[in-house]
């Protein structure tokens, strides 16, 4: 085990519970009240406590609980002056205000400084529906895969999310955890496995293509690799859940694949398409490389199902674009 891990007491795993919470439920609402034991936690929030499931804490433990309301940037400042006296401090905000207008806080306090900071990105992709294009957060995984020594996390479902967590817990240094999805989020991973940070999961094997997805957008993936897999596509079906640092050894393993796809809720510009055909590139004699996810432009404002249809993540689509690539 890496040093800079230590013990902890694990949760049982819920995979049920977890789903009806979602991803930030299941981490403030249950993972966190069973993994203070050891630590010296302070959690801050920038007044969303209450979407973050952050109500059985603040009661349990007001002395522990901060809310700086809505001033992201003091919240980094807090959290990183906490961090420096040595606390393991959580922030908790709106994952488009923590990642753009407390960018320069993160960098500095997170990345430069080594604050031992989690920072909960909360909303991701488009979970705020219609609050339009200022809430969506579609650039964050760009921005903070940017910054060095921060390490970058992007669960698949609330299970998975729970797992992040307890990783980012007995990590050393700066994390990002990257929430998507809602309650009664969709469920991956049914039973208890093992996590580790920087190694992502196959969830499904095949030789005609291999995709990389990752936040919840994963489980339309699953139900695209079965509509191919009915056409007699065999899929391949990494679910990377580390953005930074990335599992090379899993993209370079599909070499023999036709085409390789990246699959995200996020612009393909700098996000989970950039990072594999970082390696692809840097590796050389790979298969070609396909980005689906948001091309690179703003959204025209609907509910969740809007949003994934005008960019084509949902099963269908995702299918549907994999078999014109394939057979172009």
């Amino acid at each position: 085990m890496n040093k800079q891990y230590r013990r902890l007491k694990m949760a049982k795993f819920n995979a049920r519970t977890y789903a009806r919470l979602g991803q930030a439920g299941s981490i403030f609402g249950m993972a966190l009240m069973d993994n203070l034991e050891g630590y010296n936690v302070k959690v801050l929030s920038s007044d969303m406590s209450v979407v973050a499931g952050l109500d059985r804490f603040k009661r349990t433990y007001p002395d522990d609980f901060y809310n700086v309301g809505i001033a992201e940037q003091n919240l980094i400042g807090v959290a990183a002056g906490l961090a420096s006296e040595g606390h393991k401090a959580i922030a908790v905000a709106q994952a488009c205000f923590i990642s753009m207008r407390s960018f320069e806080q993160v960098r500095q306090y997170m990345g430069y400084m080594k604050n031992n900071v989690i920072v909960v990105g909360i909303n991701s992709g488009f979970a705020l529906t219609f609050f339009g294009n200022t809430h969506y957060s579609i650039e964050d995984l760009t921005l903070m895969r940017s910054i060095p020594g921060l390490t970058v996390l992007s669960p698949s479902d609330a299970g998975s999310a729970v797992k992040a967590f307890e990783a980012a817990m007995q990590y050393d240094g700066p994390v990002y955890i990257r929430l998507t999805g809602g309650l009664m989020s969709p469920i991956i991973y049914k039973e208890d496995f093992e996590y580790s940070v920087g190694k992502s999961f196959t969830l499904k094997e095949g030789t005609d293509v291999a995709v990389f997805a990752t936040g919840t957008v994963v489980a339309n993936v699953l139900k695209a690799a079965e509509i191919l897999e009915e056409q007699g596509v065999a899929v391949k079906l990494v679910d990377v859940h580390t953005i930074k640092p990335i599992d090379k050894e899993a993209i370079l393993n599909c070499k023999d694949s036709k085409v390789i796809f990246t699959v995200e809720e996020h612009n393909i510009e700098g996000g989970l398409g950039s990072v594999v055909a970082d390696v692809l590139a840097e590796a050389g004699g790979m298969p070609k490389l396909v980005k689906l996810g948001v091309n690179d432009v703003f959204s025209q404002v609907g509910d969740y199902n809007y949003l994934m249809e005008q960019h084509r993540l949902t099963a269908a689509q995702i299918a549907e674009d994999i078999i014109k690539v394939l057979y172009k």
